[in-house]
This record gives structure tokens, sequence and C-alpha cells, in this order.
């Protein structure tokens, strides 16, 4: 094979970029994440710095968590009611609105960690309706058999900001302060909201529901209805509840590397790494049949490299771990994303994202949770080693005794 049929079987499609609407919120995603990041970063170093514990930077687990719960679900039923475009537009201002208020804090030198947990809460409010929004609007905007490669673009570029925006943090951090981490974010934030004016009028197509308790209800009855579709959100809440170490890299750092805000950017960046490589030689991804053994073994992939990267003491070697699993955490989600796109009709679709919102975000948030807890009584590394081996042999239990998660091949319809 010559380097050109390589690149052509394993390099990621490109095709969705053709289109106007869908490339300009693309790259306005890819260029406010990066702020995103870096503020996630920043903040997490703030409430270190005032407390000096891992128990309250997992805190901003449940911060992040419970808005996602609430305004995930809830924005999704309302993205399948209205404009899609204009509750885009809402949740960017309400998000916009909170990194502001950050932007103040850090500049009068508060230190009451409650109200950062508060702010953080608020922010994560905007962040859940704009997601599952944003998600749902890509199948209108592009032919069905190009969802896959925009999901896998989504995807890479969200994973470019992962690993620019926390290693632009450990620089800004060590040379200035959260504030102008705040206010860069701020900035970059122009971005997509530049991104959502643009976008054409989105209104629902087909049957509409008011937008309430009886809409979410319906679209969790979708979901438990559907076992793969179900199981394809169990395997994933594992992975991240189980095994990520985010909350932990404060302790590491200091621990291991004498707090410098440059190994906590590379932790911080170490999966998003891998997601970026992974997407780059994503090619091969839509071509695999068997998605559920297939996403079982890379969620396993991910808890084993994980716990290896815990039980290392070199800086390179711990990024290089945690990007292996970072290329498998992406790999898995291009396949959940292409499950819900392809097979909820339009009028579930946001439910659907609100759905996967609250699950992929906040996951996250139950490990932030999970490794702050455990770490207070087993130590850093072994709630970073324990999570991880917990999460390869719990997914590998659950997923392989679903027939029919295990034997589960993708068939693809109209859109």
């Amino acid at each position: 094979m010559g380097f050109g049929d390589f690149v052509r079987r394993h390099a990621a499609d490109t095709r969705p970029l053709g289109i106007p609407a869908y490339r300009r919120l693309w790259a306005g995603q890819g260029v406010s994440y990066i702020g995103f990041q870096l503020t996630s970063v920043a903040v997490s170093h703030q409430i270190y710095e005032i407390t000096d514990s891992s128990f309250w930077v997992g805190m901003l687990g449940p911060a992040n968590l419970i808005p996602l719960v609430v305004f995930g679900l809830w924005g999704g039923a309302v993205a399948d009611a209205v404009d899609r475009r204009k509750l885009l537009l809402a949740g960017s201002v309400i998000a916009w609105s909170a990194t502001l208020a950050l932007v103040a804090l850090a500049a009068l030198g508060s230190t009451n960690v409650g109200l950062l947990l508060a702010v953080v809460a608020v922010h994560a409010t905007g962040f859940a309706i704009t997601g599952p929004t944003r998600n749902a609007i890509i199948p209108r905007l592009i032919p069905a058999d190009l969802v896959p490669a925009a999901n896998t673009l989504s995807y890479l570029v969200g994973g470019l900001g992962t690993v620019i925006g926390p290693l632009l943090g450990g620089v800004v951090l060590a040379r200035g302060s959260a504030v102008t981490a705040y206010l860069i974010d701020a900035v970059l934030f122009g971005s997509g909201f530049y991104a959502a004016v643009r976008l054409p009028r989105l209104e629902p197509l087909g049957k509409t529901t008011r937008p309430g308790l009886r809409s979410v209800v319906e679209g969790l009855r979708y979901v438990a209805g559907h076992p793969i579709v179900l199981m394809s959100f169990v395997v994933d809440i594992i992975a991240m509840a189980f095994a990520l170490p985010r909350a932990l890299f404060p302790e590491i750092v200091d621990e291991r590397f004498a707090g410098s805000p440059v190994a906590f950017g590379w932790l911080s960046a170490s999966m998003a790494i891998g997601s970026v490589l992974g997407g780059l030689l994503s090619g091969w991804v839509g071509r695999v049949r068997r998605q559920g053994l297939a996403l079982t073994y890379v969620i396993a992939a991910w808890g084993l490299s994980v716990a290896a990267a815990g039980l290392v003491g070199q800086l390179w070697l711990m990024v290089a771990l945690l990007a292996f699993g970072g290329a498998a955490d992406m790999i898995s989600a291009v396949w959940r994303q292409t499950i819900l796109q392809t097979h909820a009709p339009d009028d579930m679709r946001g439910r659907m994202q609100g759905v996967f919102m609250v699950v992929v975000a906040g996951g996250p948030r139950l490990g932030d949770l999970r490794a702050g807890a455990t770490a207070s009584w087993f130590g850093a590394t072994g709630a970073w080693v324990g999570g991880g081996i917990a999460c390869a042999v719990t997914v590998l239990a659950v997923g392989l005794a679903v027939p029919a998660f295990r034997k589960y091949r993708p068939v693809v319809r109209s859109l």
C-alpha cells in the first residue's frame, strides 16, 4: 500500500467542512473550546491553591453535574420544540456571563470557594443548553452519510482545544494569573457566538411536544426502550466515573513534580493529545461493524492505560499512557454519537443529545467526585490506579454480558 492509499484509508474525512454553516460551527466550537479548557484548568488550580485539598477540587464534579443533569435534559427537550439557533444563542450568553463573573471574582481576590463553585454551576448551565443543541443541529446541516465524519471532526477540534487550552493554561498560570486565563476565555468565546449568529433558522421538524417534564420522560423512555442506546450510555458512565483521574492532577503534580504549573498543563492536555492523534487517523473507524464489542474493548483499554499511567513516575510516560487512553475514548465517543444521531428521529434528537450531554459531561464530574473522595481514603496514587483497574474489569463484565450490545452492527438509515 502506497502512502497515498494509506492517507485515503486512514486520514480523517474532511468533506463536511465543504458546507459553510457546518464549517463555521466547527471552527467556532474549536476556538471557543480552547478558552473553555483554559478556564477549567484555571479554576481547578485556583481552588487547590485556596484549599490545598483534592477533595475541594473534586467538588467541581457535583457543581458541574447537577446543572448538567437538570438543564441538559431540559435543554434537549426545548431543542426539539423551538428554533435551535435561538436556543444556542441563549445558552451561549449564560455561559459567557459566568466566565465574566469568574474574571471579576479573581480580580477581586476572592477566596470564597462556595461562590466559585456557584459560578461554575452557572457556567455548566449554559454548557448544558448549548451542547445538546449544537449536536442536534449537525444532522440538519449535512447529509446523512457524512454524519460520522462530521462527528469525528467535531471531536477532533474539541480535542485540539483540550490540548491547547491546558497547555496555554500552564503557561498563563506560571507567568500570569487566573484573571488572565478567564479573560482569554471570554475573548475566545466570541468565535463560537459568531458561528451561532450566522446559522440559518432551525425550526423543529414534524410533531413538537411542549418542553417540560413530560417530554423529558418521553426521551428517557426512548432510551430505556432501545438497549443498544442504553448500553452505549452505561459503558461511557463506567469509563468516566471509575477511571477519570483529572481531579487528582493537582495533588500528583504537587507530589511528583514540585507543583509545576507546566507539568499540570501537560497532564491536563495528555488525554486530548491522544484524542487528536486518534482523530487524525480515524478513517478506519466507520468501517468497524461490531461496534458494541469494539466499544467494550476500547473502554477497557482506556481503563488499563489510566492505571498504568498512575504507576509511573516520569512525566513524559504518564502523558504518553494517558494519550493512548484519550485516543481510545475519542474512538468510542464517535461510535456512541453516531448511534444516537442515526437512530433517533429529528423530533427526538434534541432529547437524545440532552441525555448524551448528561452522560458525556456528567460522567467525568462523577469521576472527579469519585477520585477526590477515594484519594482522601487511599491516597492519590491508590485512587488513580484502582479506578483504572475497576473500569476495565467492570466494562468487560457488563459489555460482554449483554448479547444485543455485544453483537450489535450498525444499520444506516435516512435522516
